[in-house]
This record gives structure tokens, C-alpha cells and sequence, in this order.
């Protein structure tokens, strides 16, 4: 596979920047003192297939993905018998920077330590988005961590997808246009807003702020959990991030009232908080006066390393769009040539991979095997019950081709076997950190009865 052809280098950006058109960041030197955060390249640059060059055995590893986007039925039986493919774990995890793998290496051993590596949130890619928004700040990043985690435990997230039902969803639409729709060129979910035509007083008569945030949050586990994974499979390399278009047109200080300003600044609070790293790149784009001089208020919430992925233009816009996405997954109204006429619009469409049966079938079937280990598939009892599921499956794997995924039973067995034997290094390598730890506040507090014993004697005296 070609690897992406864009090229990123560190940059930084100052709160205080130009009044230009566009403010996207440049790369320019600057003294160091105006120096205040450093901006990233976008979470996916290291996250890519190897190409053809570097890696001998990618014309199988191609058969194999073509295999599962066929067979999606038959990779579900796979997975189940032996876990991921190798293929399917690497555009779904990426291959990971060495760099950033030991930072999140230690950030992982400082919140065991702190007791806070609980759940199932606490995966490399969660823990390497709150390292870089905090600038791989070790204490910060774990200060951050913490307040998700509680917030999540607070707000029931883990139990909105089932449990929420979002009963205004159509009659919101109709008064604030927004959705998915299809993919950029590199591969990255679309969301599109038409602020502009947004009827605040409709949509306060459809709905609550808390629900609307409600159902905000649950779009973005939706992102998480389905569309970004989607994209990933669809792309053949890892998606993580999303591309959003903001449409302003008519948008001026008039629509920034105070019931716009708690919407906007609760749900700005939850994506910065909760769902950093998640953006790639905003298009605002139809940016008229009115909307330049909310614009000037509007950025002081924002953080810097948001403010450097947002590109503000004005009417003539859509050679940008289109250099950032094919005009096929851009609507008509943003200058593609799109309508979605079978599904209302483009914006009630939520076009995109997440919505293909194969992909699918092939992330229900991880979901489930993933379930399986983290509900103790390595107890004895699951390991039997996975085994026989992989034995009577086994004869109509290889009547159906499935070499590429199938292993014997002495291969499976060992690999639990391994898998049980890395569980207990791990654990053992936790507690003797905790250990350690433990070992060193004592000293601290010998030290300090030390102290205070001298100070005692010397009163005496």
C-alpha cells in the first residue's frame, strides 16, 4: 500500500496570532518566548499500513483484507476461533511510533500507580490522545485522565448507547442540519454543520439542552466505537481522527445568544475534555463579516492546538474542500455533486463504511471476541467452549478456503497459554512497581520522623 503523501513537521502556535482569512498555522520560526504549545502532525501519521517495499509478506496481507471484506460471515467464525488476524489488528491499532510507545509505556505504570489503569477506556490509543493534548506532560495527561474517567463513571456514558434514545432526532435535523457524510480523501469520517440555518427556538421546543448534549455524546462514542473502526477497514490503514465542515452563512452576532453561547460552550467543553485528538481538520467555510467579528470572541475558547486545525474562508471555498475531499462524498450545497436523494438529503444520509454490512459484520465479530477476553475467556471453562466452537468449525473453514485464518488446536492452545503467561508478567511487573512505591514513601516517612525526632530533641535542649 502507497503511504499517504502528506507530510507534517512539529510547529507551534501562539494564543495571540493574525486577523488574515485563513488561520491556519504556519510552520515559520518564532522566538521562543511566543513559543507556548507544540502541535502535532495528525494522530494517524505513524498509524499506517507498511507498503509494498517495506513489508515482504503485504501481497497476503491484501488477499487476507479482501478476504474478510468478502467473507465477512466466515471472518466471524475465524475470529471467534483464534482472535484478530494479524491484517485486521494492524489498520485496526496501526503500527505504533517507538517514541510515543514508551511514553505511553510510562504513562500506563504512572496511573496503575495511581490506581486509575481500571476499565476498558484504558487502551494505547485513549491514553496516547490525552498525552498529546497535554503535550506528553506526564501529570497533566494523568490530571486530564482522571477527570474523564470520573466523568464517564458520573455521566453514565458506557450506558447511553443502549439506554438513550434520542426521541427529537428528526425534528432536530429539520432546525440544526448536521451529520456524517462519507469520507475524505485520506480516508476520515465528514461531519458537516449548517449553523447558519440552525432555529434555536425550535430546537429548545423539540428538545432540552441536556438532551441535546446527551445525544452529542452519544455520536461521539458512535465515532469511536463504529465509525472511525469502519473507516479504518475501509481505508486499510488507521482512521483516527475526523474532517468537519462548519457552514456559516447568515451566521452573525445575533445568533450567539445566551442559550447558543451554554450550548456551545458545553458541548466545546465535552470534545476538548473528553474526546481530545479527535479532530484532524475544520473547514469554517461561507465566513461573512458578521460571522468574522463572532469569530474574534468565538477563538478565545478554544484551545491552541484546535485553533491550528481550523482553516476559516470565505464564499470561494470549494477548491479547498475538494483538494480535501472527492466531490462524490462532498454534498451539493458545499460544491460536490452528491444529493442523497433516497435518503432526504445528504445530511440524513450518514453515508459512509460504517453503514456497509460487510464492515459491519467483520467489527461485530471483534466486538464479540473482545468481549470474550475481557469477561475471562482465558478461564478454563471459555478456553473449552472457544475450542469446540473452533472445531466444529473447522471442517467448513477449510472446505471454504480459509487457510489464510485457521490454526490447529495445539496452536490455539498455546497461544491462551501465552496469553495467560503475559497476564502474569504483567501483573507481577505491577506489583512490584507498586512495591517499589510502597518502598519509597516508607523511606520518605522515616525521613520525616527522623526530622521531626531531632526537632523534639533540639526543643529539650
Amino acid at each position: 500500500m502507497v503511504k499517504s503523501k502528506e507530510t507534517y513537521r512539529e510547529i507551534f502556535i501562539s494564543r495571540v496570532g493574525g486577523e488574515g482569512e485563513e488561520s491556519s498555522i504556519s510552520n515559520k520560526s518564532q522566538p521562543a518566548a511566543e513559543r507556548t504549545k507544540s502541535i502535532h502532525p495528525p494522530i494517524e501519521s505513524y498509524w499506517l499500513l507498511p507498503s509494498a517495499g517495506e513489508d515482504k509478506a503485504s501481497s497476503s496481507s491484501n488477499s487476507v483484507m479482501k478476504s474478510m471484506l468478502t467473507y465477512p460471515l466466515k471472518l466471524r467464525d475465524s475470529l471467534k476461533k483464534r482472535g484478530r488476524s494479524q491484517s485486521l489488528q494492524i489498520v485496526l491499532e496501526g503500527a505504533h511510533d517507538p517514541k510515543d510507545e514508551q511514553l505511553v509505556e510510562s504513562f500506563r505504570e504512572l496511573l496503575f500507580l495511581e490506581g486509575l489503569l481500571l476499565g476498558k477506556h484504558t487502551d494505547y490509543h485513549t491514553l496516547l490522545r490525552f498525552l498529546r493534548m497535554r503535550d506528553f506532560d506526564l501529570s497533566k495527561a494523568k490530571e486530564m485522565f482522571a477527570n474523564y474517567l470520573k466523568w464517564r463513571e458520573d455521566y453514565k456514558v458506557d450506558a447511553i448507547p443502549k439506554a438513550f434514545k434520542f426521541e427529537a432526532y428528526a425534528e432536530v435535523k429539520k432546525c440544526y442540519p448536521h451529520g456524517y457524510h462519507g469520507v475524505d480523501r485520506y480516508g476520515r469520517p465528514i461531519y458537516i454543520e449548517r449553523i447558519g440555518m440552525v432555529d434555536l427556538n425550535i430546537l429548545l421546543q423539540a428538545t432540552t439542552i441536556e438532551n441535546f448534549v446527551r445525544y452529542h455524546v452519544s455520536e461521539q462514542e458512535k465515532t469511536l466505537n463504529l465509525r472511525l473502526p469502519a473507516c479504518s477497514i475501509a481505508a486499510k490503514r488507521h482512521i483516527a481522527s475526523t474532517t468537519s465542515i462548519l457552514d456559516v452563512k447568515g451566521v452573525g452576532m445575533s445568533n450567539f445568544s445566551k442559550p447558543a453561547r451554554c450550548l456551545f460552550m458545553e458541548i466545546q467543553k465535552i470534545d476538548s475534555n473528553y474526546y481530545p485528538e479527535t479532530l484532524n481538520q475544520l473547514f469554517i467555510v461561507n465566513a461573512g463579516s458578521g460571522f468574522r467579528m463572532l469569530w474574534k470572541a468565538l477563538r478565545a475558547f478554544l484551545d491552541a492546538s484546535t485553533l491550528a486545525k481550523i482553516q476559516v474562508l470565505g464564499y470561494n471555498y470549494q477548491n479547498n474542500l475538494l483538494e480535501a475531499i472527492d466531490a462524490s462524498n462532498l454534498p451539493s450545497f458545499l460544491g460536490g455533486n452528491c444529493t442523497c436523494s433516497d435518503y432526504g438529503g445528504c445530511l440524513f444520509s450518514d453515508k459512509g463504511p460504517w453503514n456497509n454490512p460487510e464492515i459491519k459484520e467483520i467489527l461485530q465479530a471483534v466486538s464479540a471476541t473482545e468481549e470474550v477476553y475481557n469477561n475471562g475467556e482465558n478461564s478454563g471453562a471459555a478456553s473449552e467452549e472457544t475450542l469446540d466452537s473452533g472445531q466444529s468449525t473447522g471442517a467448513n473453514a477449510t472446505s471454504t478456503g480459509r487457510e489464510d485464518f485457521e490454526f490447529g488446536e495445539t496452536k490455539f492452545v498455546n497461544k491462551l497459554q501465552a496469553q495467560k503467561i503475559q497476564a502474569l508478567e504483567a501483573s507481577l511487573t505491577n506489583t512490584n512497581l507498586k512495591l517499589k512505591s510502597l518502598e519509597t514513601a516508607l523511606e520518605d516517612t522515616k525521613m520525616v520522623l527522623k526530622e521531626l525526632a531531632q526537632h523534639i530533641e533540639a526543643l529539650r535542649i
